[in-house]
């Protein structure tokens, strides 16, 4: 993890962030993926103390590590990068707008850790969301 400075203040703040679609509605396909991360790179570029580190989607939620400096509160960027995706994949999608017409695509609320020395756990798991889990295999109870 890397070591962040403002005018006062040095940092190393990096949250692990899931929230999901609205009534679970499974429209995060890969089409929609890709316009969402550049969404959410325009949301970065007009707020540079925020960094975007790993990015993925299951059908109906996303994961997000994200790095966000003290200055900002976690609920005010989830805010922005909801808002902002909301607007632009309704504007974009005909089929979301549809699915919407009126109301924001997010459902209202989302979690959020810290993320400290698991990291690298954390960004792999990221990594694999969306890919089918492999059936578990049944163990022996009196072995």
């Amino acid at each position: 993890m890397r070591i962040m400075s403002l005018a006062h203040s040095t940092y190393q703040h990096q949250y692990h962030i899931v929230w999901g679609t609205k009534y679970r509605k499974k429209f995060l396909k890969d089409y929609v993926k890709a316009d969402l991360s550049a969404c959410f790179a325009e949301t970065v570029r007009r707020h540079p103390t925020l960094q975007i580190l790993a990015l993925n989607t299951d059908n109906d939620h996303l994961h997000l590590q994200i790095e966000i400096a003290p200055d900002m509160a976690v609920s005010e960027v989830v805010g922005l990068l909801k808002q902002n995706s909301s607007r632009m994949l309704k504007k974009k999608f005909a089929f979301i707008r549809r699915m919407y017409l009126e109301d924001g695509i997010w459902s209202v609320g989302y979690f959020s850790s810290t993320l400290g020395l698991n990291e690298e756990m954390i960004r792999r798991y990221i990594d694999h969301q969306g890919e089918e889990e492999k059936p578990k295999q049944a163990r022996l109870l009196f072995e």
